[in-house]
């Protein structure tokens, strides 16, 4: 059992149901536009949508806690990714690169001691980290991508929390794109579904960080520029080669079940495209068997 791992089988995982984060149409009027969401979400089928993904998430069998209502967070506390990070040791909440979410590490960390769950300490300012821009390569290298909602102190301090319990720390320089205001993070360019299969949107990849995933033996699954929009990126292994992604990616689904992976897929224009965040983000995988 590990918690350094974006591929292993997920045994146990945080989530947040739609009806917590987004708490009614009065909420989401207020919120949508200050939050950069494409639009206002509609709340019942936004309940419907995270109905059936949670049903999709229990064909692996793992146990979902669920994140209660919480003041001082907003729409975007859905997202449960981006709050925290997690490794063998415990957990790192992080601190917001998007001041509207600043309250929601404090939040997860109330409910992750409630879980029975160490806290090692808190990203501190100048620090800003979010879970978004890290990724577990395997067991002993993570990915860190350095942007908008993570800077230099953010990362500085994560590996002085992980100390001994990894080799080798990389770090991403992602790309100004569409600018500070948008939802970019490392993991909406690669998403790996084993531990040599990764979905990838290259046309934002730095070169260095690319060439590193193919030398250490890592097919990359394209996703093409139509599909980037889509999310088409942001896949959710719930175990090696068995994943989630966002319905509407034909092309990159096609391409996955071509490298041997089982997709399931879930309407997710409400939950997801509206806001910014597919499957990974989503959710806070806690444990993962290998």
């Amino acid at each position: 059992m590990t918690s350094q791992s974006e591929f292993g089988a997920i045994t146990r995982l945080l989530v947040k149901h739609a009806r917590d984060a987004f708490q009614g149409p009065k909420a989401i009027a207020a919120e949508w536009q200050d939050l950069n969401f494409t639009a206002a979400p509609d709340f019942a089928r936004a309940i419907d949508e995270y109905e059936n993904f949670l049903a999709l998430l229990r064909t692996s069998g793992c146990e979902i806690a669920m994140l209660p209502k919480a003041e001082g967070v907003g729409l975007d506390s859905i997202y449960v990714r981006d709050a925290a990070v997690v490794y063998d040791r415990g957990v790192i909440p992080c601190r917001m690169g998007k001041p509207q979410r600043a309250g929601e590490p404090a939040a997860q960390e109330t409910a992750l001691r409630a879980l029975g769950y160490n806290i090692l300490g808190t990203i501190q300012p100048p620090g800003r980290l979010e879970g978004g821009d890290v990724a577990w390569l395997d067991e002993r290298t993570i990915a860190v991508g350095r942007g908008y909602r993570t800077n230099d102190s953010g990362i500085a301090q994560l590996r002085a929390f992980l100390g001994d319990s990894i080799d080798e720390m990389l770090i991403v320089p992602l790309p100004h794109w569409r600018g500070e205001g948008d939802v970019f993070h490392l993991m909406s360019i690669v998403s790996p579904v084993d531990r040599d299969l990764a979905a990838v949107y290259s046309p934002l990849m730095p070169v260095p960080f690319r060439e590193r995933l193919l030398e250490q033996g890592m097919t990359l699954v394209e996703v093409p520029e139509q599909e980037f929009a889509t999310m088409g990126a942001n896949v959710l292994a719930l175990a090696p080669r068995r994943c989630v992604m966002v319905a509407g990616n034909p092309i990159t689904r096609a391409r996955l079940e071509s490298a041997g992976v089982h997709v399931l897929e879930y309407e997710g224009n409400e939950i997801s495209r509206k806001g910014g965040g597919g499957p990974t983000c989503l959710t806070r995988p806690l444990q993962r068997h290998l």
